[in-house]
């Protein structure tokens, strides 16, 4: 029989399943899948290169060292994070309290991270890489909105896996603006499609239903159809501004 391991998140309450990993290693339990978010999947990668208390010795040792996280670490331009993000992710596995690659690398399982698509606002699991020094796709399911800068994954934006489920509200507070100038304004048509393509045979129709104004003040009037059926409707200053509306009308829709 196969076996399972998730970790939850939870900033450094992740210790506790930390500790809880440190136990298993105890009887030499090793899951043959482990999929973890933010924290946990960040301190459980010390469990699969078999490093029993070393998420432990981390954590008393630098979890009040402001270069681990603190304000000042915000308020720096080049950091961008609460967190010091070269010291966490470099400094330490890399220097001061190593990480075991060779035997990570060795582990025959299968382990995966989870984090959250800006542009969908849905979870997606990506394969945690065996020997990735900086660390940037466990920076990217711990990274909390306004609290960590955004990354980019495949040309795609992703934030903490655990906000998924809040995906509305990130769209509505997050998404619908720039944020400090680290995203640019959503593609609501791209975003449309990505979702109606996730079954086949749909066909989605954008189509002029008014316009008024006089030519220097026009504002154009769109509606965007789902197989044949009105999904959204929207207007703007010109047409393709109005085709962006309707489709951030239909995704409205259509998430509810």
């Amino acid at each position: 029989m196969k076996k399972g391991i998730v970790l939850e998140g939870g900033a450094l309450r992740a210790i506790f399943s930390s500790g809880v990993c440190d136990a298993l290693l105890e009887q030499d339990v090793m899951p043959d899948y482990l999929v973890g978010v933010s924290a946990g999947i960040a301190y459980g990668v010390s469990y699969l290169s078999r490093q029993p208390r070393r998420n432990l010795k981390v954590v008393t040792t630098y979890a009040r060292d402001h270069r681990y996280m603190g304000m000042r670490n915000l308020a720096d331009k080049n950091n961008r994070s609460y967190f010091g993000l070269k010291f966490a992710y470099d400094t330490i596995p890399n220097q001061l309290i190593p990480f075991d690659y060779d035997a990570f690398e060795a582990w025959p399982g299968q382990v995966e991270a989870v984090v959250t698509n800006l542009n969908t606002g849905k979870a997606e699991y990506f394969p945690v890489p065996r020997r990735d020094r900086e660390s940037t796709l466990l920076q990217a399911t711990c990274a909390m909105p306004l609290m960590f800068p955004i990354y980019h994954l495949g040309g795609q934006p992703y934030l903490d896996g655990g906000i998924g489920s809040a995906r509305k509200i990130i769209q509505k507070y997050i998404l619908s603006r720039e944020v400090a100038g680290l995203t640019k304004p959503r593609d609501h048509k791209t975003a449309l499609q990505e979702l109606v393509q996730r079954q086949s045979g749909q066909v989605l129709h954008y189509r002029l239903v008014g316009e008024e104004g006089p030519d220097h003040d026009k504002r154009f009037f769109m509606e965007v159809d789902l197989n044949g059926t009105p999904v959204g409707a929207g207007s703007g200053r010109s047409k393709k501004e109005a085709e962006q509306m309707a489709a951030k009308a239909a995704l409205e829709k259509l998430d509810d």
